[in-house]
């Protein structure tokens, strides 16, 4: 019942930044928490950053605070993660999920009810 479209990964520069877009379509956005993850190779999923339905609140794992930023636009159905200061320990494929029947941020994937296909972000050193 829910669509989500990643798209902004690609290629970049030590140090350079980049940034993701996720899509929703298919119901009611704007009362789903949000939550970005990636999945680096060889590597278990990690969360990556979370915010609320509301976008009042948000959550970064240690490794990118100061770093990344995540943003909603409840208006045009689109999360946001803005990456600047990137390292090559960021290259991972990044999922946008969202939760299906609450605004809190959870750190577990398995809160998390529907997932984006995925994509590559490569950060060469």
């Amino acid at each position: 019942q829910v669509l989500l479209v990643e798209s902004g990964g690609g290629l970049v520069q030590a140090g350079g930044s980049l940034r993701l877009s996720c899509a929703a379509s298919g119901r009611t956005f704007s009362s789903s928490a949000m939550g970005w993850f990636r999945q680096a190779p060889g590597k278990e999923r990690e969360f990556v950053a979370g915010i609320t339905w509301r976008g009042a609140y948000t959550d970064y794992t240690d490794s990118v605070k100061g770093r990344f930023t995540i943003s909603r636009d409840d208006a045009k159905n689109t999360v946001y993660l803005q990456m600047s200061s990137l390292k090559p320990e960021d290259t991972a494929v990044y999922y946008c999920a969202a939760r299906g029947a609450s605004g809190l941020i959870v750190r577990s994937g398995s809160a998390y009810d529907y997932w984006g296909q995925g994509t590559q972000v490569t950060v060469s050193s």
